[in-house]
């Protein structure tokens, strides 16, 4: 999987971009094989897909399909079909909708299958996804970035603290996240947090937990395993749950 530089143009609209290549997913499988003896090539490589509060838009290259996925409340683990060829692009908060037409409502953990996106050339955004989103996107107006500073608000704050930060009631910020990534405040800044602390890497535990906003050590070792299916140092050490073959 390669990571694509996000241009100053599309930064209000994307978040990143990432392409694998049949070439790169088959070599990946390989490797993780060769190290990893009980899975070979032929079942894919182990993949932890981790919770997301962004709306991803998929091109499975190889197969010409093209999915919204919603927002990913519990990681999944799953194995990469050896091969398989996409471009991924995840939208920062609010901006699916104005690609869709449509509020991401209902979307959390559900696939969106799409025949087509008005203005989006399919065979460009395969070859040159950049220049794709570019074309597609260059009449638009920018977006609102008010759900930008709720999310950041949020961060740091409490629901109510945020509302009244940003001048509105806590009835009216829960439409707006709900509409615009299709999860409530409090689940969007819970997985969050959940990042945070996968963000970070390695360190003590006590300041990944203090750093990454939760109350204290057990705070967050009980909200990782809620979210992960595992502890933060299990996660950590390589004891994940078993890897079930991709079906969506």
């Amino acid at each position: 999987m390669t990571s694509l530089l996000v241009p100053a143009g599309l930064r209000p609209w994307v978040a990143g971009i990432d392409v694998a290549t049949a070439e790169e997913a088959a070599e990946e499988a390989a490797e993780d094989s060769a190290e990893s003896p009980a899975e070979s090539p032929a079942e894919g490589r182990p993949v932890a897909d981790v919770p997301d509060h962004a709306t991803t838009l998929l091109l499975r290259t190889d197969e010409r399909a093209l999915v919204f996925m919603g927002p990913r409340t519990r990681a999944a683990y799953h194995l990469a079909p050896p091969g398989r060829s996409c471009v991924r692009i995840r939208m920062r908060p609010g901006r699916a909708q104005a690609l869709l037409g449509r509020p991401v409502s209902g979307l959390a953990d559900r696939v969106l299958p799409l025949g087509e996106l008005p203005g989006l050339d399919l065979d460009l955004l395969a070859a040159d996804p950049v220049a794709a989103l570019g074309a597609a996107l260059a009449d638009r107006p920018e977006p609102s970035r008010r759900l930008d500073e709720a999310a950041r608000l949020l961060a740091g704050s409490t629901i109510g603290e945020t509302a009244s930060r940003l001048g509105i009631g806590e009835r009216r910020l829960h439409v707006l996240f709900t509409d615009g990534t299709g999860l409530s405040p409090k689940h969007f800044a819970r997985i969050e947090r959940v990042r945070a602390v996968l963000a970070a890497g390695t360190g003590r535990w006590a300041d990944i937990a203090a750093s990454a906003g939760y109350y204290d050590q057990s705070h967050m070792t009980g909200e990782f395993r809620r979210f992960m299916g595992v502890p933060p140092a299990a996660f950590a050490a390589g004891a994940r749950p078993a890897a079930t073959p991709c079906t969506a």
